[in-house]
């Protein structure tokens, strides 16, 4: 894995800087129009140089309807577009000289060491991005050494999952006010070994997806949700304090951007938090995460450990990430073109690129580990 890892890193650099062009087989089809299908042949990765060119193939091969799922956001889009705005808009403050001969990379959560503060997001209904869906997630997932969060939506079961994970799961929850319900979902998720609990608190409704609803999106048939909740009421702080009572493993508040609940969320037990503004798909207008995370990291005061989502495309964005406060992010959109361009082995090389980027701007900041990123590396 440290050999393909530094292949890849001279590839990107070697590419990158001589200006080469992305090859892509076939022709791209305007947005409406059928895609072409999705097949479970081997698939040409080798022109793949970043994350944004797993979108460009994604929309080529993905059905319509799954990629307007992915790629839309709520209402006019506005977050979308500020969640990279944010990061592109943070300057980098290098150091020159430093010995980054040897990186350290490794992060701790819960007792658990991670290779590198890159989770896999927990994100909906992989089935309609490719034939194996959530299996080729955790395939991938556990080629790239990664923790998968698992959506509650998957389709999937959780059992099935686990035969073919070889890195550590986690769970993602969205919960409503059936106890019983709960309760035994989050046994099963205990049960077969997921190492955390993270709990979505942003969406007691969804958000206005205009873009997936012109897309007339449904799952097709003979794909289910295995665990979608029902309509019954969203829960309340008391309520999730109910929770994180009954469960044995870390529990996480998902979609935490206020510093007040940050505060609430330590109160009643919570082991994490993570920022995140549901991908820009709930809410419009709301701040990216970007610019939120440093609000909840001086409220938080390293009491408990900082995640975020939204907008990840690059190896310098995880770094800006880190040097803000964040323990660790997680990326969504991006897992989701990679499997549906290669599958399982899409799904890797977007995390080994992002991984071989951010290891590059390590390198070329001065910063030889992740205790050594601090905000003196963001241009003030």
């Amino acid at each position: 894995m440290e050999k393909n890892r530094r292949e890849l890193l001279k590839t990107i650099t070697a590419l990158t800087g001589g200006g080469l062009m992305i090859p892509f087989h076939g022709q791209s089809q305007p947005i409406g129009q059928n895609k072409l299908p999705i097949s479970k042949d081997p698939v040409d990765l080798s022109g793949i140089l970043n994350l944004f060119d797993f979108e460009k193939m994604a929309e080529r091969k993905m059905t319509n309807m799954a990629f307007e799922y992915v790629a839309s956001g709520a209402a006019d889009e506005i977050t979308v577009r500020w969640n990279r705005q944010a990061f592109d808009a943070l300057k980098i403050n290098p150091n020159v000289l430093n010995d980054v001969s040897k990186l350290d990379t490794t992060v701790s959560l819960f007792g658990h060491r991670l290779a590198y503060p890159i989770l896999i997001a927990p994100t909906a209904y992989h089935k309609i991005m490719h034939p194996e869906g959530e299996l080729a997630t955790a395939k991938g997932a556990g080629k790239a050494k990664a923790i998968y969060v698992i959506s509650s939506f998957t389709t999937t079961p959780l059992e099935e999952i686990k035969k073919v994970a070889n890195e550590p799961l986690w769970f993602q929850l969205y919960v409503r006010d059936d106890k019983e319900f709960t309760k035994n979902l989050v046994h099963k998720a205990e049960a077969i070994g997921c190492r955390a609990l993270c709990i979505t608190v942003d969406t007691p409704v969804g958000g206005a997806r205009n873009r997936q609803a012109r897309a007339n999106f449904k799952l097709p048939d003979g794909i289910i949700a295995h665990y979608k909740v029902g309509e019954e009421p969203p829960i309340t702080w008391k309520e999730m304090e109910w929770l994180i009572s009954i469960a044995k493993i870390p529990v996480l508040l998902k979609g935490v951007l206020n510093p007040d609940d940050a505060e609430k969320a330590i109160k009643i037990g919570a082991s994490g938090i993570i920022v995140s503004n549901h991908g820009g798909r709930n809410l419009d207008t709301v701040p990216a995460t970007i610019e939120v995370l440093p609000r909840i990291v001086e409220r938080v005061n390293k009491r408990i450990p900082i995640l975020m989502d939204g907008g990840i495309r690059r190896g310098t964005d995880v770094l800006k990430a880190i040097a803000l406060g964040a323990n660790a992010v997680l990326v969504g959109k991006p897992i989701c073109y990679g499997l549906g361009s290669g599958g399982a082995e899409g799904v890797a090389k977007a995390l080994e690129i992002l991984r071989a980027e951010l290891e590059m701007a390590m390198r070329l900041t001065g910063r030889a580990t992740i205790a050594s990123i601090d905000q003196s590396l963001i241009w003030k």
